[in-house]
């Protein structure tokens, strides 16, 4: 008698092959590129179950609606539903874009960019546009962005972007910044890009970059555009005083200030004297006086340019600032940086006597100190040397306060590196076309971290670079004040131009680059 015995291995079924084909549409009811729609309904069937995934940064629909559709499944099905709550547009070709939104339910294979368009009119509009969108700061345009035209009629006005949604919009596919709108109607249009905070396609300046095409564009066409997002500095507005200390009063502002000005309206006695400085990180203005004043509310006037305002400030009881001190940056310093000290209180002399620089062999450095009475900063110069150590010391009456009180025993750290662990660039500029520029190396963040301005054609040296991958660009100053200025839309005022060196720079430790910037 024979018995056989076979024993059972345990496993996973392999399933067969990975699913890698994007849900089908079997139909849809109404029919795509449906004309003369009258329902507020829509489905879309598929082969398969599909889920939406990111439905709300995915889908564009153009014109925008003022309420935003119904749109299920929430979890999975075979059927896309559209419940429609606006009220549409008479003659108007609607244009549902889903993006990447639409994926079956188990490998979640993208059914890419589809489309649901009708018309509640007899004909699909047909035309296009297309462009591309850059950024004036950025090397490349952050994604997505938004491209949008208004309709050029009777009740167009430029303040409608500040309150109205567009005629059309679409966003940029990728870095790139390509664009592309489609089923538009014939008709004369304002062409803008924006990257907005909201996504509510209405520009708010105070967060949103804005870029623009200077002349109406007609459909149709055969031109491409090119549009540059730009932040808009806001014009001047002063903001609600208020008190932060028993002497101390803070005024902030928006736009530029250059000729702030706070003058006391309020009765004071003989010898009240006062003073301000602007705040380094914040658009504020501190403003102290003394004596105290012993009154519920005092009045100011602030003026800056032709805008004069005026304001009262309401009082309490609070205590009276302390002199405190802190360095802006201790550690590291690079042998051409100035070491800075802030103070909460306004400064207003020092003993330069009682300033003491020291190197690491204890011998002493000459300082020089000067104040820096815009950001209430005292600065100190003295010359150093790579590798090496420096103690700052300030003994007590160093620096003198606005109300008479000075600083205790201080000291601070600082350190110099190696030449060696720094890099440096030679450049030399060709084809520039005018005169003054501003050239600038800036880290991976944008922030500058070298800068020449030039009136003439001449080389460029930027030494003690830190090891890291840079970008370098060049500013034509318009206007010769010395520094970038953005553009405004109502102005139709484009920013100054930016141009970037066409690949990211490497500089490394110990290593001298030479480099050629051929503007086009």
């Amino acid at each position: 008698m024979l018995s056989f015995v076979d024993c059972a291995k345990k496993g996973t079924p392999s399933g067969g092959l990975r699913d890698t084909i994007p849900p089908v549409i079997v139909n849809s009811s109404p029919e795509n590129y449906s004309i003369n729609f009258t329902g507020n309904e829509i489905e879309i069937r598929f082969d398969e179950y599909i889920k939406l995934k990111d439905i709300s940064k995915e889908l564009i629909i153009s014109p925008p609606m003022k309420f935003t559709p119904v749109i299920t499944p929430l979890s999975t099905s075979k059927t896309l539903k559209i419940k429609l709550i606006d009220t549409l547009k008479p003659n108007t070709t609607y244009s549902f874009n889903f993006g990447n939104s639409i994926v079956d339910n188990n490998e979640e294979n993208k059914f890419e960019y589809f489309k649901y368009i009708f018309s509640t009119g007899s004909y699909i509009d047909s035309l296009k546009l297309s462009g591309k969108v850059k950024d004036v700061q950025l090397i490349a345009p952050e994604i997505p962005t938004t491209v949008m035209l208004y309709e050029v009629n009777e009740t167009f006005k430029d303040s409608l972007i500040y309150s109205e949604k567009p005629t059309y919009i679409t966003v940029t596919k990728d870095s790139t910044g390509t664009f592309e709108l489609s089923n538009l109607k014939e008709g004369k249009y304002l062409l803008l890009a924006m990257k907005e905070k909201n996504n509510d396609y209405i520009f708010q300046p105070q967060n949103d970059k804005i870029g623009f095409v200077k002349e109406l564009i007609t459909l149709p066409t055969d031109s491409t555009y090119t549009l540059t997002l730009f932040k808009e500095t806001p014009d001047y507005k002063f903001v609600r005083p208020s008190q932060l200390g028993k002497n101390h009063i803070v005024f902030g502002y928006e736009g530029r200030a250059d000729s702030l000005n706070i003058e006391m309206l309020s009765q004071v006695p003989q010898d009240y004297v006062s003073t301000f400085f602007k705040d380094e990180k914040k658009d504020t203005l501190h403003y102290w006086y003394k004596p105290t004043i012993e009154k519920d509310s005092l009045i100011f006037k602030v003026s800056n340019g032709n805008s004069v305002d005026t304001t009262t400030v309401r009082m309490r009881e609070l205590f009276k600032d302390s002199l405190n001190i802190s360095a802006l940056k201790t550690g590291t310093l690079k042998l051409k940086d100035t070491f800075k000290l802030r103070a909460n209180t306004p400064l207003v002399s020092f003993d330069a006597e009682k300033f003491q620089v020291m190197a690491k062999d204890s011998s002493l450095v000459s300082a020089t100190i000067r104040l820096n009475k815009e950001y209430n900063w005292a600065e100190v110069f003295f010359p150093k040397k790579e590798d090496q150590s420096y103690l700052i010391k300030l003994f007590p009456g160093a620096l003198t306060d606005f109300f008479d009180a000075s600083n205790d025993t201080l000291q601070f750290n600082v350190n110099t590196r190696l030449s060696s662990d720094y890099g440096t660039l030679n450049l030399t500029l060709a084809n520039v076309n005018r005169f003054p520029i501003i050239v600038q190396m800036v880290d991976g963040k944008y922030n500058v971290v070298a800068e020449e301005y030039l009136s003439e054609n001449k080389t460029v040296f930027f030494d003690e670079l830190s090891p890291d991958k840079y970008f370098l660009r060049i500013i034509y100053d318009n206007n010769r004040n010395g520094r970038w200025d953005t553009g405004s839309f109502l102005n139709r005022m484009e920013p100054e131009k930016i141009v970037y060196y066409p690949t990211q720079i490497e500089v490394r430790a110990n290593w001298s680059l030479n480099e050629t910037f051929t503007l086009k």
